[in-house]
This record gives structure tokens, C-alpha cells and sequence, in this order.
């Protein structure tokens, strides 16, 4: 009952939503390459060989390709399994097909979760296996796999608050929509608490921790520091203030913030902005922002920045991590009002970086719980006491050198997601 009423819902909420996705698609660009995969029609991919077992990897966009990395790694290193890999958005297309080409059997567009496009897109992957990522919990996808006898994972597991609050309100549905899912695999405990309240049998929750713990960091050496810091225009003696996967608002704080904060720095000392916001295809909104304001603004898409940048902007995808090496403090996005998820503070934290976020890190809550418990970051309220916690860091050499140790030690201490992952799927594979 509770799937048919979703097909039911699903069509006309499609047909009502339509044009804003449209709208959005058209903004991003880069759709129309495998576009027909979203109707079902999906890669033609090599043919199934004895022994080896196809697992259908979903993975919406960036962030989450960026976290099962370490997970394709180690299966590719495997002979007896082959991945295919879907995403959502068009980042997460190109940046799927530039970095895990060469490790999966494929990779396409994950279909609009209707019964035909669904129905036809699993008559040609045929998976022996099917993985779901994070907030991903598709109806149609999992009654599919259901109906084949295809068990389904979901790994790096959570529910923001927004999605609990939602699913409560339709609690009585929730075991017929998700009954298909085989494991469900926490990233904390507070999460798996969340799925057994909706009604998950416990047996079927395990708290396995968090894959982003467990992704590969590639630290640079000084001098791929120095020649990155020169491709942005900044010096070697200068501090960097980065804005981390920031948010529509959250740009213009810091750039007010910034502003006020580089009039009262000690003499002789220069404090830059690095802005690296989520989604890159907010360039000329961010232009709009910039413009006008003091200081020399160089967008990186643009190339390499002059001698002397006061802000830059990386409007580009995938290159987080090595910008992140070069910033004496870190902001991290989505965390102010009225963003309430917040972005993943876990490789910024790895890399030894002091931190600092807003109250709204409901996609990390543990984590970032965790962080601030050990010392590892700060966490504020609003953009007074933002500029307040940037201002006192800033200042004090000492105390960021003491958050970023605090944050290596809470990433070592956490690692091993991975093998409580592969140890799951391995015993869900048929040998």
C-alpha cells in the first residue's frame, strides 16, 4: 500500500517540480551527456562474467563521490566484484567520470526513482548488490532490488533533522517503503537511534561510523603550498581565511567580517579571503557581491591570479582538499543561519586546520559535537560571535597550532569505517 501511494504522489509532485530542476539543470549545464540514463535508459556496460558480482553504487553529487573513494579503492583492488556508479548532478557526473573511470564498469546518471524509468534501468545493470549513500533512500530503487532479491546497503548513513521530522509525519509508511533496505549503516549513533524510531528493526542498524573519516588526504609539500598560494596571489607570509563549501549569504559575513578584520591586524601582518563556495555555477552572483568592494578580487576559474589578490574566489570543483593546505584558519559552510546542515569539517580537521563553524551542522552533528568536545574546533552562535572566534584565532599562532593538532589526533582516532563497510558488503555478496 504505502509504495503504491508513492506512485500515486510521485508523478504529479515530478510534473509540479519539473520546471525548477529545469531551471536549475540549465543553470548548472552539463546534462545533456547522459541524459537519457534519468528515463532508464542507462550505459551500455560490459558483459557480466563468471564469478564476478556487479554492485550498483549511488552516489548523489561531489561530497559523496569525494567520501567512497577509499570504498572504490578497495574493491577495485578486488577481482571478484565490479562496480557501476550513478550520480545525481552533473558535478558529480564529470567529476565521477574524471577521477573513477578507470575503477568502475561504468558510470551514468541514477534514474528518476518512477516505476518504468526504475524498472528499465534495473533490467540492465542487473546488480547483485545495490548501495545507497548518506540521505539516499529512493522507494521505487529499493522495491526493485527487493523484487529481484537484490539485497540493498545503505553505507555512511544519517538523518538530518529535516528528514526525520518528515518521515515521523508518515511513520506508518516508512516500514513499507524501507522495508526493502538490507543494512542500515549509521554514521553515529545518534542516527541509528533515528531509523530505529521510524520503525527499523535494530537488527538492521549498525553504527559503523563515518567513510569521509576514512577518505585518502594527499598532503602537498611547502613548496606545492607556496606555488598554490602564488596561483591565488597571495604571499607566502600572509594569512589565509578560507570559506569552506560556503552558502548564499555566508560570503557576504566573511567578506564584512574580513574587511574589519584587516584594519586591526598587528602592523606588518596581511590577512586574505579564500572563498570556495559549494556550488561553483553561483559565479556571477558571487561576482555581483565582490564587486565594488576594496581589495583586488581574482576568480580562479579565470586562471592564475595576479601579484597581489586580496580575495579570491576558487569557483572551481574537486580541488577542496589542496586549498584547504593552504589556509591558516577555516571556515566551514553551510553551519550559519538559516543554513542549518552544514558542510563536512572531517578532511579540514585531518589536514591539522583550526576550525570554526555555525550552530547548523545538523549533517555532521557528532562530529562536530565531537570536534569542539576535544578541542578540535570552535562553534558559534552567530556572525557577531563568528567575528569574535576569527579575530581571537587570527591573532594567536599558538592557539590554531593547538586546535589543528587536536583535530589530526580526532581523525586518527576515528579511522576504520572502511573496513566495518567492506566487512558488511563482503557478506552480503553471493560467492
Amino acid at each position: 500500500m504505502a509504495l503504491w501511494i508513492y506512485r500515486l504522489v510521485f508523478l504529479p509532485v515530478m510534473l509540479i517540480v519539473a520546471p525548477y530542476y529545469l531551471w536549475r539543470m540549465r543553470r548548472r549545464g552539463g546534462y545533456r551527456d547522459g541524459f537519457e540514463n534519468r528515463f532508464g535508459r542507462m550505459p551500455t556496460l560490459p558483459p557480466r562474467r563468471n564469478g564476478v558480482s556487479r554492485i550498483w553504487l549511488q552516489a548523489v553529487s561531489v561530497g559523496e563521490l569525494l567520501a567512497i573513494g577509499p570504498l572504490l579503492d578497495a574493491l577495485k583492488r578486488r577481482s571478484d566484484v565490479e562496480v557501476f556508479l550513478t550520480t545525481t548532478t552533473s558535478t558529480g557526473y564529470r567529476l565521477a567520470k574524471e577521477r573513477y573511470a578507470e575503477q568502475v564498469a561504468g558510470v551514468g546518471y541514477f534514474p528518476m526513482d518512477f516505476w518504468s524509468f526504475s524498472a528499465r534501468a534495473w533490467s540492465t545493470v542487473q546488480p547483485d548488490l545495490a548501495l545507497l549513500t548518506e540521505g539516499e533512500r529512493w522507494p521505487e530503487h529499493i522495491h526493485q532490488a527487493a523484487k529481484r532479491g537484490v539485497p540493498v546497503i545503505c553505507i555512511n548513513a544519517r538523518l538530518s533533522d529535516r528528514s526525520f521530522s518528515r518521515m515521523r509525519f508518515v511513520r506508518a509508511l516508512v516500514p513499507g517503503l524501507l522495508g526493502g533496505i538490507t543494512r542500515f549503516l549509521a554514521v553515529s549513533a545518534e542516527d541509528g537511534a533515528r531509523f530505529e524510531a521510524l520503525g527499523i528493526d535494530s537488527q538492521r542498524v549498525q553504527v559503523a561510523g563515518n567513510l569521509k573519516v576514512d577518505n585518502r588526504l594527499t598532503e602537498i609539500s611547502d613548496k606545492e603550498k607556496l606555488a598554490l598560494r602564488q596561483e591565488l596571489g597571495f604571499k607566502a607570509d600572509e594569512l589565509v581565511l578560507l570559506g569552506s563549501s560556503t552558502w548564499t549569504g555566508e560570503e557576504q559575513v566573511l567578506l564584512e567580517i574580513w574587511q574589519r578584520l584587516r584594519r586591526t591586524m598587528a602592523p606588518g601582518t596581511s590577512l586574505k579571503l579564500l572563498l570556495v563556495p559549494r556550488h561553483a555555477e553561483r559565479r556571477a552572483e558571487l561576482e555581483a557581491l565582490v564587486e565594488g568592494r576594496e581589495g583586488v578580487a581574482h576568480f580562479r576559474s579565470r586562471g592564475p591570479g595576479p601579484t597581489e589578490v586580496d580575495v579570491a574566489v576558487a569557483d572551481t570543483t574537486g580541488e577542496l582538499q589542496r586549498l584547504t593546505q593552504v589556509a591558516d584558519l577555516v571556515f566551514v559552510g553551510k553551519s550559519m543561519p538559516p543554513h542549518k546542515d552544514g558542510q563536512t569539517p572531517v578532511e579540514a580537521a585531518g589536514l591539522g586546520k583550526p576550525l570554526v563553524f555555525g550552530s547548523g551542522m545538523a549533517s555532521f552533528r557528532a562530529i562536530a559535537r565531537d570536534l569542539v568536545s576535544t578541542g578540535a574546533a570552535q562553534q558559534v552562535a552567530d556572525g557577531e560571535g563568528l567575528e569574535s572566534a576569527l579575530s581571537e584565532l587570527l591573532r594567536d599562532e599558538n592557539r590554531r597550532r593547538e586546535i589543528g593538532l587536536a583535530g589530526k589526533r580526532w581523525h586518527e582516532r576515528n579511522r576504520g569505517t572502511l573496513d566495518r563497510t567492506l566487512a558488511v558488503i563482503d557478506s552480503n555478496i553471493k560467492h
